[in-house]
């Protein structure tokens, strides 16, 4: 525990000990202690006296109000309140009470509060020089009283909190007199808090089929104001929010009324609040089919088709479609009418809901294709896709590749061309100039790129010959800069080409010429020395390489370097030129990287612009030059600043040693510490160090430099810690009593005095007076003054410690740590550090319970290498601390665990990381064992760490799947072979995957693919910088596969032979080649071929490829499968077997190409020789069959009448969806309803036109014009079912008695549910009787 802190509070603060029990729970009223200023004591003394005033009641009587009441010595005394009776001894305190004294406790502070800063204010506004002294003791009875306040907030806090577990009455007398009362708590407006937890209480406690009837029976009265429906309504939504099954148990009978009597009123907020009941009401399908026998579809269409300033009604009316969508099966309840309408508000430019209708149509795209396709609605989806206004084009373009996917949903892309839509902006030169249209072509831009993430979309735009990627590419010609611009930054973005970071300067103007500096940047490949240097390349496998690879040659052969060249020698300005090059030089590179020689030999010689260079008779020869020279300046600097896109270059494994020997030149070292005396002593008056002491004017960059390289002489270091005040200078700066460092701000740009005084103290204990005077200096003896603060053992404590939280945070506080850690990296250090008892601090401050924020600091900051106390405090901190504690001391042992094994010490520093690392496996807490796991899977990347694992014989049954990556790399050596074996691990883990794990390891992979893909940029870490926590995730990397790392040992090779698990897969993957349909058989073809493609990709998998055929089947799905994603994982499963010798050979007699670095290693990319086989694609004819709706015969009986002005009616109605007619039509209509037809007035009318409606595209005005002339009256006979009697009375045919019967049942117009519930024929005709 911390050691107690000297108290904030004066003695006559502290709480009396002859107070009762009562008052302990916060700080005492009592501030008799206080030494306020006369004026103040005054002015507090009339304010409390005033406000505070009681009657004196006998004790254990009512008091009328709820305050303390004081005795005639002035001593505050117990108060009893009619809510608590104590009786006898029993000196236990009920919650409600306890509030009620917290509550009065912060009325007073606040009062003295708003005292204080008064009178704070008064003395102020005073100029005399005696008020100095009354202002600051103001000031600190202020902070006392704003501490206070706080910790009065927390503990009414706390106990409302404690209050929530009160759910029925206590047994005892004194608490069930408080539970009964606790209603009339409060009467002070100031305890809202008390009132709002009734509330709560109340809620738990209540009925909620009560309270359903009490809201249902209020909703039953008609003719008032349309707030009183709206209050129940939202008390209803409330209700179901509250207790979601409750709306299981409704009774549909009585609620359904209701409904229907709020979405008939003539309020729009009413009929809104009404849609927004019956959307919480949703359970299932049956309660879709209750709630659209209400006659719902008719309603929605018409809240649809009204004029925008019927927002909330119209907007409620479509979250209420669309709510159809989150119940399962619930789209096949959606009418095809409704539809229709939807359809029509997306058209309708100017529509405010336009955008959630296009949402709405590309969901029921996805989930049922038919209906969106019956209604007309793929036209509008593909006009959003491509008019560069809806700003989720993407998802609609989502939409569209999910139906590419099999054959069988294909057929709904009528001219399957949809995909092409977004290039048609780019190739129209008639309106590219202006803001918008430079808007439009990014919103198009990201359309593009996401349809070129997926194979679905790849294929698709790669047909005949390429098409659509050449046009864009033909684009580039158009003369337009911003046109320009955009199309090179979508294909930086489609090929996932990560600018360097000298690029933006390229592209300012700078020559290349000037980045000198660009050869010691550090290269991703290089690391610590003492870390893994040699990891096993095969648990790395990019997938997202490949695919780029397969984007790469798409555009390559679709003519990308000669339309990069043609934009170079027609530069629209310099900027545009420059990122011109800049591309062509990373897609040259991309190309040496990606592609087999036959692709990018011919490339790299740019022969279009040797051409025109060799022209001597032209001008254009000196464009032809520049460029060459350009491209050949920024490939050589590409070079240099190493690999920018690509994980595993041709080249960088070569170089990686080199650019490392580079980066630490020790002749510079050498060169410094042989600095002469008067250039060292020049030098040292240069840092401004002996001139002044104040650090600000300091330079503190040749002070660095002075540290790392003279002071580094034994000489020089002795010259300035006697001859001159340089180090005492320095040293002194960091002391914490000075106050200088430590008061520094914490901002990124001074970390560097953190830097000088690590090296500082780096410098010192290389020598032997250096140690001598680090040891003797008063820095560490504050230091470990500071520390001792929170050691409970010291007996020292502090007002204000050193290390308080918010020094911590706003100050470089916490560098003191950084210098501690910069002495534990030496023996040395570690000596003094043991002298002034500051190991013994550590131990006694990891065991604070409430102060993580330090720990976390020292341990972060700590060197673990040497073998010491050190090692001993981390492990303590890993075993006995907080769960949060315990997980960053877990990650901070990842930069040791993955270091080189040290084959010559049992006792090596990653021997014992991974030591602790097993323990950490047994921890309680699931989410320590998870970190365990993933750093003990990156160090056992190393073969020696992984066989040490292996002796530490984990147990990993307890863990489950968290486990399982782990022991799956156990199968990789014979050694974790036999280990394993012995568990009977093996047997029972590869009988999983034969039997399903295979399937759930393609979900797993093709999720990791899509977010790859999908380019979805991390969330920014909340943990600090000193967390050393794994990177990011990566995604597109191939995970872990059984068979993979069986496959490693002959062991495993021979069990793989007798079970004849591989010729399972690849019988398999023989007899469902050509399965086009079945999504089920599809995944399981999917498992099979990554399972053979791990097991080809291991050089001891060779037999079971020659033993097989296999190859030259998934040869044909990569080349003529008719299911998108299964040429996908075709094509990267030969990638896998491209990875080993003999599967490149294999892959040649097929007519593949591999790609290999310059030392003949495979990098798993390959492509076929013939490259438009992989693109080859049947085209495809919609079929209209399954899309017939017999509409002819349909619409045939609606338009028929024999009334025949009611015929005229149904005619002009149909001609409002013909343009031409339109006008028309609408005079006509008009003329009719002047004339007062009673067609207007019958629901069987209704009912036709709400067929032709359906039957027809209309526009939203057209709809709504004609909706408009039907007579009020109509709707309440329908919905209300009154249109029987309406039937009976007129004198009408029987196709037309027929057609208003039938409005009294389902009025869907889907192709599954008919307009109504009549008998249909074979033909789809309504029997008409």
């Amino acid at each position: 525990m911390t050691p107690p802190v000297r108290s904030v509070y004066t003695q006559g603060d502290a709480p009396s000990a002859d107070l009762p029990s009562l008052q302990v729970l916060a700080p005492s009223r009592g501030r008799d202690g206080r030494s306020l200023p006369v004026a103040a004591s005054s002015v507090m003394a009339s304010a409390r006296g005033q406000s505070y005033a009681t009657t004196n009641a006998a004790p254990g009587s009512f008091s009328s109000q709820l305050r303390p009441a004081t005795s005639h010595d002035g001593r505050l005394r117990p108060d009893f309140d009619t809510h608590a009776i104590i009786v006898g001894n029993d000196s236990s305190v009920t919650t409600e009470q306890r509030q009620a004294d917290l509550q009065d406790q912060i009325e007073k502070e606040t009062k003295i509060k708003i005292g204080s800063e008064n009178l704070l204010e008064a003395l102020n506004a005073k100029n005399a020089k005696n008020t100095k002294d009354q202002r600051s003791q103001v000031e600190d009875q202020l902070n006392i009283s704003n501490r206070k306040i706080a910790q009065l907030r927390l503990g009414l806090a706390a106990e409302i909190q404690r209050a929530k577990d009160i759910k029925s009455p206590p047994a005892d007398a004194q608490s069930r007199l408080s539970y009964l009362f606790r209603r009339n708590l409060s009467r002070s407006p100031s305890r809202h808090v008390a009132k709002k937890e009734d509330e709560k209480e109340d809620e738990e406690t209540e009925s909620p089929t009560f309270v359903l009837a009490e809201i249902l029976q209020a909703l039953e009265a008609s003719g008032l104001q349309p707030e009183y429906y709206l209050e129940r309504a939202n008390s209803l939504v409330d209700l179901f929010k509250r207790h979601p099954t409750l709306k299981f148990d409704l009774a549909w009978s009585i609620f359904g009324l209701r409904m229907q009597t709020m979405l008939m009123s003539d309020s729009r907020e009413v009929v809104a609040a009404a849609y927004r009941v019956m959307r919480y009401s949703f359970t299932d399908r049956k309660s879709l089919q209750i709630i659209r026998g209400l006659h719902t579809d008719y309603l929605v269409i018409l809240s649809l088709v009204k004029e925008s300033k019927a927002s909330v009604e119209r907007e409620q009316a479509l979250k209420f479609v669309r709510a159809f969508l989150d119940v399962k099966g619930g789209v096949e309840e959606i009418s095809r009418a409704v539809i229709r309408i939807i359809v029509a508000v997306a058209e309708h430019t100017d529509d405010r809901l336009r955008n959630i209708a296009i949402l709405t149509l590309t969901e029921v795209l996805v989930k049922k294709p038919l209906l969106l396709v019956s209604a007309g609605g793929m036209g509008t989806l593909t006009d959003a896709l491509g008019e560069g206004n809806y700003h989720a084009a993407e998802s609609v373009g989502s939409s569209f590749l999910y139906l590419l996917e099999t054959p069988r949903q294909r057929k709904f892309l009528r001219s399957g061309q949809e995909l092409e839509s977004p290039f048609a902006m780019f190739t129209d030169t008639s309106a590219s100039q202006g803001h918008m249209h430079e808007e439009k072509l990014k919103a198009n831009a990201k359309v593009i790129a996401s349809l070129l993430r997926s194979w679905s979309g790849l294929l698709a735009l790669s047909t005949s010959n390429f098409l659509a990627i050449r046009s864009l590419l033909m684009s580039m010609e158009i003369p337009v800069p911003h046109v320009r611009n955009i199309l090179l930054e979508l294909l930086f973005d489609i090929l996932r080409i990560k600018p360097p970071s000298w690029s933006s300067s390229f592209l300012a103007g700078r020559r290349l010429t000037t980045y000198g500096r660009v050869t010691n940047l550090k290269n991703p490949s290089d690391k610590d020395p003492s870390s893994a240097s040699t990891d096993d390349k095969t648990n790395k496998w990019n997938l997202l390489e490949h695919y780029v690879s397969a984007v790469l040659a798409v555009f390559l052969q679709a003519g990308l370097v000669p339309a990069l060249l043609k934009a170079e020698e027609e530069p629209l300005t310099l900027p545009l030129k420059r990122k011109t090059t800049l591309l062509l030089g990373e897609v040259l590179k991309m190309a040496n990287e990606l592609l087999p020689p036959s692709w990018s030999a011919s490339l790299q010689v740019l022969p279009q612009l040797l051409q025109s260079a060799a022209k001597f008779h032209t001008e254009d020869r000196f464009v032809a030059i520049g460029t060459i020279y350009q491209v050949d300046s920024v490939n050589r600097t590409l070079y240099r600043s190493g690999p920018t896109t690509v994980n595993t270059s041709k080249t960088s494994t070569a170089n990686a040693t080199t650019v490392a020997s580079r980066q630490t030149d020790p002749s510079k070292v050498q060169a410094a510490m042989q600095m002469d005396e008067t250039q060292f002593r020049n030098m040292m008056v240069d840092t401004q160090v002996l001139n002044t002491v104040s650090f600000q004017k300091w330079r503190w960059d040749l002070i660095l430099n002075m540290i790392e390289g003279p002071l580094l002489n034994a000489k020089r270091l002795d010259e300035a810690m006697k001859a001159t005040k340089f180090v005492h200078r320095l040293l002194g700066f960091y002391r914490p009593f000075k106050f200088r460092f430590s008061e520094v701000k914490n901002t990124k740009p001074n970390q560097r005095y953190v830097r000088a005084g690590c090296a500082l103290i780096h410098t010192l204990l290389q020598n032997t007076e250096g140690v001598r005077y680090l040891s003797d200096s008063k820095f560490i003896r504050q230091l470990a003054e500071c520390l001792s603060h929170f050691d409970r053992m010291s007996g020292l404590t502090s007002e204000s410690p050193m290390f308080q939280v918010e020094r911590m945070n706003e100050t470089l506080t916490s560098g003191y740590f950084a210098l501690l850690g910069a002495l534990t990296k030496d023996t040395k250090g570690i000596h003094i550090l043991e002298r002034w008892r500051v190991l013994n601090m550590f131990y006694h401050i990891i065991e604070l319970n409430d102060r993580d924020d330090l720990i976390r600091t020292l341990l972060s900051n700590m060197d673990y290498t040497l073998d010491g106390h050190l090692r001993i405090i981390i492990s303590k901190a890993m075993t006995s601390c907080s769960k949060d504690i315990r997980i960053f001391s877990t990650r901070l042992l990842r930069k040791y665990a993955t270091k080189a094994m040290q084959s010559t010490e049992s006792t090596g520093v990653a021997e014992w990381a991974i030591r602790l690392l097993v323990t950490q496996l047994y921890d309680p807490e699931v989410e320590v064992c998870e970190v365990a796991i993933k750093i003990l899977e990156e160090a056992c990347n190393q073969k020696d760490s992984l066989e040490f694992v292996v002796k530490c014989r984990p147990a990993l049954d307890h863990l489950g799947e968290i486990g399982a990556p782990l022991l799956l790399r156990f199968l990789s050596t014979s050694v974790g072979y036999h280990y394993l074996d012995g568990l009977d691990y093996i047997t029972r883990e590869m009988d999983d995957w034969f039997l399903g794990r295979n399937d759930t390891y393609v979900a797993l992979i093709e999720a990791s693919m899509a977010r790859a893909l999908a380019d979805i940029p991390e969330k920014p870490q909340q943990q600090s910088s000193y967390d050393d926590t794994p990177e990011n995730p990566e995604y597109g990397i191939v995970p872990p596969h059984f068979y993979r790392e069986l496959t490693r040992t002959k062991e495993g090779c021979k069990l793989l032979r007798q079970k004849g698990h591989f010729d399972e897969f690849a019988a398999t993957i023989r007899d469902f080649a050509t399965e086009n349909d079945d999504a089920e058989t599809i995944l399981k073809v999917k498992g099979c071929l990554w399972a053979v493609g791990n097991v080809g990709s291991m050089d001891l998998g060779a037999p079971f490829l020659e033993g097989s055929d296999v190859v030259k089947w998934i040869v044909q799905i990569a080349e003529t499968s008719e299911v998108m994603s299964l040429r996908g994982t075709a094509f990267y499963v030969l990638g896998l077997i491209s990875r080993s010798l003999h599967g490149q050979e294999i892959l040649l007699e097929y007519g593949w190409d591999g790609v290999v670095n310059e030392f003949g290693d495979s990098l798993g990319f390959c492509l076929p020789f013939d490259f438009q086989r992989l693109f080859s694609m049947a085209p495809w004819a919609a079929k209209s069959e399954p899309m017939s709706w017999n509409r002819k015969a349909g619409v045939k009986v609606a338009i028929t009448d024999p009334d025949p002005i009611n015929a005229r009616i149904l005619k002009l109605t149909t001609d409002l969806g013909n343009t031409v007619l339109a006008k028309k039509a609408a005079n006509d209509l008009q003329a009719i309803k002047a004339k007062k037809a009673t067609g207007f007035t019958k629901p069987s009318m209704f009912h036709k036109v709400m067929q032709i409606l359906e039957a027809h595209h209309f526009r939203l005005p057209a709809c709504r014009f004609v909706l408009d002339l039907f007579d009020k009256r109509v709707l309440p006979q329908i919905v209300l079912e009154e249109e029987e009697q309406e039937a009976d009375e007129a004198d009408e045919s029987s196709e037309s008695s027929s057609g208003s019967s039938s409005g009294s049942g389902s009025e869907s117009g889907s192709e599954s549910d008919s307009m109504d519930a009549r008998p249909t024929s074979a033909d789809g005709v309504p029997d008409v009787p």
